[in-house]
């Protein structure tokens, strides 16, 4: 974080209640100003490049559609950093700036820090990636297109039983110092249970944690048949690819966290049949998720590529404020508005709509909650080389 960040991250309390733009006209010269603020330095960087795949794909497809009718989508992207500081100072930029709306940030750790400061200023906030419990609770501004835990993370529990009925021994990490991976090991812990298998030890990390051997050999010496994981990108791969080194040859599950093929390259060939729940399937055969699909082949060349859940996430969460721009400016022309009495009524608009998404058609509780009716359990499966693999969908 520059230093400019620093002094905006140190001013907040100053800054987050007074907002001279709010009721001014909205600022059009550009277009329709809507912001994003995503990881694209540091750890949680893994996650915020795919994201930023996923915004630029959806800005394409707003814009080459006739925008906004007829006035362009202005994106303003933000780099939230991997902590709380540089995404409180992003997302304090982004409102200073006039935008209608932010998307963002990566993390959940980030939204319990942030989101806070749009709620307070009548900013709203479309989620992307935010999966930890309470996030639509911060306020009436904030809702999120990534289901949340609870509803995903016992499907691979369940689908684990299923293929192994014989487990009778669970293990469980998580990350201590991290929101969503301590919200997550809950549900996971609590599904373990349900199923008659409570862990039969919990191990906690660290978010910068590098070596687990502590942790392992504590977790193996109860001789688990199955390991579960809430952590992120980088630690859960280093802590994979240890498990698989210090001997442990059961099933791993792990939570949405990992879910992204950014993980191959950490843990490579060691990633090779875990499991995972998702809220986003590339087999989807719906005409929204074909269009996406085809979008992202042209993107990344070769039309071979499948998208990762975080693109597709991204994706939607742009979706959802075009589409609610569109049917607020039909209803009361953005001419007219402040920026203040615009937040406002697009908060409404985002919540009361319907959307056919890559995700499947989604809408929102009065509460800014997502309402997807459709997930899935994959299992990875690498390639010979133990570099790159896909995320194969289970029956």
């Amino acid at each position: 974080m520059g230093p400019w960040l620093a002094l905006l991250a140190a001013g907040l309390g100053l800054t987050a209640c007074s907002d001279p733009s709010a009721n001014q006209p909205i600022n059009l010269a550009q277009g329709v100003p809507v912001g994003a603020v995503l990881s694209l330095t540091g750890n949680a960087n893994v996650y915020g490049q795919d994201q930023r795949t996923g915004i630029n794909l959806a800005l394409a497809a707003i814009n080459g559609g006739g925008g906004i009718n007829g006035k362009p989508m202005a994106l303003r992207l933000e780099d939230g950093g991997s902590d709380e500081p540089a995404a409180n100072a992003a997302f304090t930029l982004q409102i200073n700036r006039g935008v209608l709306a932010l998307v963002g940030p990566t993390l959940s750790q980030q939204a319990f820090s942030a989101d806070p400061i749009a709620q307070r200023r009548g900013v709203p906030v479309v989620a992307p990636s935010n999966t930890a419990t309470g996030i639509p609770q911060i306020g009436h501004f904030i809702s999120r297109v990534s289901a949340q835990s609870s509803v995903i993370a016992p499907l691979s529990i369940g689908k684990a039983l299923a293929l192994q009925p014989s487990i009778k021994r669970a293990a469980v990490f998580f990350a201590q110092d991290d929101a969503y991976s301590t919200a997550e090991t809950v549900i996971f812990q609590k599904a373990l249970t349900d199923q008659g298998l409570k862990p039969v030890t919990v191990q906690r990390t660290q978010l910068n944690d590098q070596d687990f051997q502590n942790q392992i050999t504590a977790a193996l010496q109860q001789k688990p048949d199955l390991i579960v994981l809430s952590l992120q990108a980088m630690d859960g791969g280093n802590l994979i690819r240890q498990l698989r080194e210090l001997g442990y040859k059961g099933m791993i599950v792990v939570g949405n966290g990992m879910n992204t093929p950014n993980i191959y390259p950490i843990c490579q060939r060691y990633c090779d049949g875990i499991l995972i729940a998702q809220a986003y399937s590339p087999e989807l055969a719906t005409p929204a998720n074909r269009a996406f699909l085809k979008a992202f082949q042209a993107n990344q060349g070769g039309g071979r590529a499948s998208p990762p859940q975080l693109t597709a996430q991204a994706f939607t969460a742009l979706q959802v404020v075009g589409e609610a721009l569109k049917r607020l400016d039909s209803k009361t022309p953005l001419t007219t508005l402040t920026v203040a009495k615009a937040r406002t009524a697009l908060m409404a608009e985002i919540l009361k709509g319907n959307y056919q998404t890559p995700l499947g058609d989604i809408s929102f509780t009065p509460e800014g909650e997502v309402v997807q009716k459709q997930f899935f359990v994959a299992q990875v499966k690498m390639n010979p080389d133990g570099k790159a693999g896909r995320f194969a969908l289970l029956p």
